[in-house]
């Protein structure tokens, strides 16, 4: 920091003051230097990057940059080096005018992260201004007869200099007649009086030339001359006379246009026109009090004239001149001292600064948002600003220096909740009434990838027909995820398992996009009933989120498998199988028994037997059970009777359509005494082989049989008593009572299984159990209850054979419920 005058004790003294400056700003938080007015560019002004504790390699990355809402070409920073310095012509006078106080306020910010320093550069005054007087020349009439001691007012010169700079001496050239006298009033203002000393004489004297020296205190010290030109008048010789030479006035700058100010009386002890007063206001004033202010030439009102404004000028010297109408005429002058009050007109000023948008949902606590400063025109309490947010906002605003804030982040945000806040900064004066005034910042929440894609539900039950085309579509999965744009963009894929042998992936397939299920291939009942597998979810946020839905897809039978026959009666249905029968043998006599099996279940796995009547129309003496398959006589057999009886059974399902296979079944009739002409020990025309085959198969299904029936009695008991529990006590769950549909069906009064399969079975509580389809053995003959036996109908054997028979079916929703009849 250089200055421009003086010598080198001058430049070292102002270094060291620099020095001592700096030093103590950064030291108290904010950095302090000051540099002459006037300076050259390039003048050093301090190591602002050292100072603030920034490295000078950290300048250019950071964005390191300087800013001032005063001339911000004033001053500026060498990134390179991190010194301030003198950019352009600084002028005090121009950019403070006569203020006390005159600096640069400089905002230094830097990013990443965003900090902000705030530094003051005094601007010294220089002794650049000389004195000046508002007239070069100035003409004063004084008539002959003014007296000794006569007083004359002068207006003195100004200075744009402040302190010692604009502090000014004045000096008279020598003159006999004329004399300076100086006064100094309370304000620390002089008045200047031009004295007569020695009386004048017009006709000795005509003129008398004077040059007034205004010298002030700086140094080099500068000086400004008037010269003073005394015109010695003759005649009137007594002048208007004010009863005080200064008058002090307070008015508020709200004053409204035409307010009195004063009314002035001036005097004069002269008669006619000589005493007769006309007031003027001084033609030297500035043309701004000219327009402020008006006064009546007559009676010496003055007035407002105008917008006063605090803020703009605080005081006004208004010169008032009363002049006779005397030949010569004569006037006296006094001055008006009006101060201005201030009132809090001027409501705050708010500016948003370096906005850091928009803020990640995850931003750590005290991120700094914004830069906000406030101003207020006014003085005193009028001009002090406090400031508030509004409420139930995650931000707080931090005071930072003076009248400057930062609003940081206060508590943790969600954009899911609330993506934006619209913040609004109010400003608030200590005035009466206050003023105040608010500036709003939108606030933009990013988004963070803090979701993971949901589904509407856990598992998803869907039922799907067996036989579907390949490529069919079951079912569509939806995840929605809470975030937004690529980090709500969401994925779907199978997770893969082994379902059997096979992949799951061959069984069906998603669509990544939509979510579509389709199943790849024709799904058969028969092999797989029950498909569950889980789908995935993934959205495309970084890192990425997931989520998993469970599918159980029942496969529903169609009616595509045919009934089955078991026994010698499957291979030879066009042949027949002969059996023997004795003549003698009585109605209801159970001769033989078809067996058949279907692959299906439920309805289309329910079998039933009919006897097709002969060709000839005669009526048979045999019948075959509706649903067991027995067939026996219907009467006593006799000698009108055929020999050889050749029965055709078809065996039918109930499914839609129905399928059918047939059965052949030859008779021969033997009468009581007569040998068979076949061994005894087989009851059936086959060979060797075929018998022995025949006895195994029955033997296993004996076995099986018997196993069946145990473990269904033991299951009937426990899901009775679940069941009655369930009604008693319903729960949450529990299976409610349903339009019973029958699942799967067989001979009845005979043993039979169609197929090892598991349903789903709900007993109100307790983990799902296997449903084993069993029925009870044949009933033991008897005469009496054969027919009964044998023939029952539909509804009797739906009513009254209905606990052998597999669960109802209830669809209660999302799951497969079936339960014991009670």
């Amino acid at each position: 920091m250089h200055s421009l005058r003086g010598g080198p004790e001058v430049r070292q003294c102002l270094l060291l003051s620099c020095l001592l400056l700096a030093a103590w700003g950064t030291g108290s938080g904010q950095l302090h230097y000051s540099v002459p007015e006037e300076a050259k560019h390039g003048t050093f002004v301090g190591r602002i990057a050292q100072d603030l504790g920034l490295e000078l390699a950290e300048l250019v990355p950071r964005l390191f940059r300087v800013a001032s809402k005063e001339r911000g070409d004033l001053l500026e920073v060498n990134v390179q080096n991190g010194i301030l310095f003198v950019n352009s012509r600084i002028d005090r006078e121009e950019l403070c005018g006569r203020s006390a106080e005159c600096g640069i306020h400089l905002e230094v910010i830097v990013d990443r992260p965003l900090q902000v320093f705030h530094v003051e550069v005094e601007v010294r005054d220089i002794n650049d201004n000389p004195p000046l007087f508002p007239m070069a020349v100035k003409t004063i009439r004084f008539p002959e007869s003014r007296v000794l001691d006569s007083r004359f007012p002068l207006e003195g010169a100004s200075d744009a200099d402040i302190g010692v700079n604009a502090l000014l001496s004045y000096k008279l050239s020598p003159s006999e007649f004329f004399f300076l006298d100086i006064q100094t009033n309370d304000e620390q203002s002089q008045s200047l009086f031009l004295v007569l000393g020695k009386s004048l004489d017009r006709e000795e004297n005509a003129e008398v030339n004077l040059f007034l020296v205004a010298t002030d205190g700086g140094k080099p010290e500068l000086t400004g001359t008037a010269q003073i030109l005394i015109q010695v008048l003759d005649v009137n010789d007594n002048e208007p006379t004010f009863p005080q030479s200064i008058y002090k006035v307070q008015l508020l700058e709200n004053t409204a246009n035409g307010t009195l100010v004063i009314k002035l009386n001036a005097s004069d002890t002269d008669e006619g026109s000589n005493g007769e007063i006309v007031y003027a206001l001084s033609s030297e004033m500035s043309s701004t009090i000219q327009t402020k202010f008006k006064i009546d030439p007559t009676s010496g009102e003055i007035r407002t004239k105008g917008k006063l404004d605090y803020e703009e000028k605080k005081s006004y010297d208004i010169h008032v001149i009363a002049s006779d109408k005397g030949t010569p005429e004569m006037s006296g002058h006094c001055k008006i001292s009006v101060k201005l009050v201030d009132t809090n007109d001027n409501a705050p000023q708010i500016s948003i600064t370096s906005l850091s948008l928009p803020v990640q949902e995850d931003a750590p606590l005290g991120t700094v948002i914004a830069l906000i400063s406030v101003s207020d025109r006014d003085s005193g309490e009028n001009g002090q600003v406090t400031c508030s947010l509004t409420p139930h906002v995650p931000f707080r605003l931090v005071s930072t220096f003076k009248n400057y804030y930062s609003l940081v982040l206060d508590s943790a945000l969600d954009r899911e909740t609330t993506p934006g806040y619209e913040v609004v900064v109010t400003a608030r004066d200590g005035g009466a009434p206050a003023l105040w005034a608010t500036a709003s910042v939108s606030v933009e929440v990013a988004d963070v990838n803090d979701n993971a894609p949901a589904f509407a539900q856990a598992e998803y039950t869907v039922f799907v027909k067996e036989n579907n085309p390949p490529g069919a579509h079951i079912f569509t999965v939806s995840a929605t995820d809470a975030d937004a744009q690529e980090n709500a963009r969401v994925t779907y894929s199978l997770v893969e398992r082994r379902v059997g042998e096979r992949a799951l992936s061959s069984y069906v397939s998603v669509h990544a996009q939509s979510g579509r299920v389709h199943a790849l291939q024709p799904l058969d009942h028969e092999e797989l009933e029950l498909l569950r597998f889980q789908v995935s979810a993934r959205d495309a946020g970084e890192p990425a989120l997931g989520g998993q839905v469970t599918l159980q897809v029942f496969v529903l039978d169609d009616n595509d498998n045919a009934p089955a026959l078991l026994g010698p009666e499957a291979g030879v249905q066009a042949a027949g199988v002969s059996q023997l029968l004795w003549r003698s043998v009585g109605a209801g006599h159970v001769v033989t028994k078809v067996r058949a099996v279907d692959a299906d279940s439920g309805y289309n796995a329910w079998l039933s037997y009919e006897l097709q009547p002969e060709a000839g129309g005669a009526r048979s003496p045999f019948r075959v059970g509706l649903y067991t398959g027995e067939i026996s006589t219907t009467r006593a057999l006799d000698e009108a009777d055929a020999p050889r009886q050749r029965l055709l059974v078809l065996v039918k399902d109930h499914g839609e359509p129905a399928l059918t296979a047939t059965a052949t079944v030859l008779l021969s009739l033997v009468d009581s005494g007569q040998a068979p002409k076949a061994p005894s020990r087989s009851r059936a025309l086959v060979d060797a082989a075929g018998r022995e085959a025949s006895l195994l198969d029955v033997n296993v299904y004996l076995i099986v049989a018997i196993c069946a029936v145990s473990s269904l009695l033991v299951l009937t008991l426990l899901l009775y008593v679940a069941l009655r529990c369930s009604a008693a006590s319903p729960t949450e769950g529990a299976c409610g009572p349903g339009k019973p549909v029958l699942v799967c069906s067989s001979a009845v009064g005979s043993w039979s299984y169609s197929q090892q399969r598991r349903h789903r079975v709900c007993s109100g509580e307790g983990p799902p159990k296997a449903d084993l389809m069993a029925f009870s053995p044949s009933l033991p003959q008897g005469p009496d209850s054969a027919e009964e036996r044998q023939q029952p109908s539909e509804s009797e054997y739906l009513g009254k054979k209905q606990d052998h028979f597999p669960l109802p079916i209830h669809n209660n929703g999302q799951h497969i419920r079936t339960g014991m009849k009670e």
